[in-house]
């Protein structure tokens, strides 16, 4: 059985200010198997959102593959790209990046609302429900982002990362998750923590979550460490 992600030599370069380019990701291959937990971690500017960005195809490689699912994402053009992302990779970042006048509802739903997909309502609307039920956010259906904490604004986010996962009975979805508990407390950033985990094992989904921090890497069934674009360990 093929991986669910293969990166083969993947090389992203940038041109920095100073007067040699810097190489965020250097040279590196890594498979990720299908319904694997697997934390990156590293110091700042070690390469590891840069990694992240790479494998949702939210940046290009210098050089080198990313192949998802089976797709080398190097043969996908923009609008492809754009589909393939939103039919099999959820992302879910540290900044929450909720509208805030959207309802908790309506941030959720926001990847439909964008008419990028077209599900029958119903299904929809069994998502949400069902959502908003497993993620304790049932109460805060109709609440604004700024009169929701932390915690619940991190779950809104993650909540709207899943929906068409949910909404099609998908299994075996890619999520990759950029310091998820980041601006959360250790209550929240376990609870955070957890739910990952139990997706990843009922459903079979492949997680890859960037992280700084050792506890939320505890969950993970398998650590790396990146260390100037390169894997260290």
């Amino acid at each position: 059985m093929e991986p669910h992600v293969s990166i083969k030599n993947l090389r992203k370069v940038f041109n920095g200010n100073g007067p040699e380019p810097v190489a965020a990701i250097d040279d590196l291959s890594l498979d990720i198997p299908q319904g694997q937990f697997l934390a990156v971690m590293g110091p700042s500017g070690s390469g590891k959102t840069t990694l992240l960005h790479l494998i949702a195809g939210l940046a290009q490689p210098t050089s080198g593959d990313v192949v998802v699912n089976g797709t080398n994402l190097a043969t996908l053009n923009d609008h492809q790209l754009t589909l393939f992302r939103r039919q099999n990779i959820g992302v879910i970042f540290q900044s929450f990046n909720l509208i805030p006048t959207l309802t908790t509802e309506e941030n959720i739903l926001l990847p439909v609302l964008a008419g990028f997909h077209d599900i029958d309502k119903a299904k929809l609307d069994a998502a949400v429900t069902q959502l908003l039920e497993r993620l304790q956010l049932d109460h805060r259906r109709n609440h604004y982002p700024d009169t929701l904490s932390g915690g619940e604004q991190q779950r809104a986010a993650i909540a709207r990362a899943l929906l068409i996962d949910f909404a099609t009975d998908s299994h075996g979805s890619l999520l990759l998750a950029d310091e998820p508990t980041g601006n959360l407390d250790s209550a929240n950033s376990d609870i955070i923590c957890n739910l990952l985990k139990s997706l990843c094992q009922e459903r079979n989904h492949t997680m890859v979550v960037v992280t700084h921090e050792p506890s939320v890497a505890n969950y993970a069934d398998r650590v790396i460490h990146l260390k100037d674009g390169r894997i260290a360990d």
